[in-house]
């Protein structure tokens, strides 16, 4: 399971989105919408204090980010635990107030024990590792017989206008590279994963012009691409022309009602541990 979809730079990726913290909720409609899509499909009923006598239900949320998630996990098991990679993510969800245990940590190398939770929630975070096998084997591990995970990550052909607009500019893609469906499916069968259930959806987002959409991956933190190939990373957006030029490549996106689309391409996953 160690083979390598992407190099990432784990200190940085963490130090941009610990940077972008205070802001991202502001500019993460899409995180939002993909995360409560991706609650939807967990089991619905809330826990209560009688169970506690029988069996406390622990739960996990995977890259909790800001924690705007964590209330409403909160109320589906006893044990909250949230785990992200930026310790600025982190600060923010601890004035949510959920009562979850808070831990900064590596999707790739979680620190829990094995069999620890019943249940895994994780809403686009697994596209930033770097063996996407490693960690799909590290939720395995870590959740108990008969436990379930849940999942949510973007695939490759997400952006795929704003990559098109780039490379008409300068040939170069600009936008992170992110797994495809296949390569997911492969990267479960070597992580022992059997009869995954992938939903795909593609996810419109609609813009009046192209600076609201770098705003947004700005904000979020995501405005940076990772080096895949080994080699030098690609020149970051700079220079006012450069954007005018960009943006006028991206007109060609332009809807017939005057909305620029950027698209998205996400997969929900459940996944469940034999027994």
């Amino acid at each position: 399971m160690d083979e390598r979809f992407q190099q990432v730079d784990k200190a940085q990726l963490a130090r941009r989105f610990g940077a972008a913290a205070r802001h991202y909720d502001a500019h993460a409609r899409f995180q939002q919408e993909v995360g409560l899509a991706l609650l939807d499909r967990m089991p619905g009923e809330p826990v209560t204090p009688a169970s506690l006598s029988t069996s406390p239900i622990s739960g996990l949320d995977l890259g909790c980010g800001t924690g705007f998630f964590l209330p409403h996990l909160a109320s589906r098991c006893h044990q909250l635990h949230g785990l992200d990679l930026a310790p600025g993510m982190l600060q923010q969800a601890a004035l949510r107030g959920s009562g979850a245990r808070l831990l900064c940590g590596d999707a790739e190398q979680l620190p829990f024990a094995d069999n620890a939770f019943d249940w895994i929630f994780s809403s686009l975070a697994l596209q930033w590792c770097e063996r996407p096998a490693q960690a799909f084997g590290e939720l395995l591990r870590v959740v108990k017989p008969g436990g379930q995970i849940f999942f949510s990550t973007l695939l490759d052909e997400s952006l795929w206008q704003l990559r098109a607009a780039w490379q008409q500019l300068d040939g170069r893609a600009h936008v992170n590279r992110f797994l495809s469906l296949p390569q997911l499916e492969q990267a479960l069968a070597r992580a022992g994963v059997s009869a995954p259930e992938l939903r795909c959806i593609t996810w419109d987002l609609a813009y009046l012009e192209l600076p609201q959409l770098l705003r947004d991956l700005k904000g979020i933190g995501a405005n940076q691409v990772n080096d895949t190939q080994g080699s030098a990373a690609p020149a970051g957006l700079s220079g006012r022309a450069r954007l005018q030029q960009l943006a006028k490549a991206y007109e060609a996106f332009r809807q017939p009602d005057g909305r620029l689309l950027a698209s998205y391409r996400v997969c929900l996953g459940h996944l469940s541990k034999p027994r």
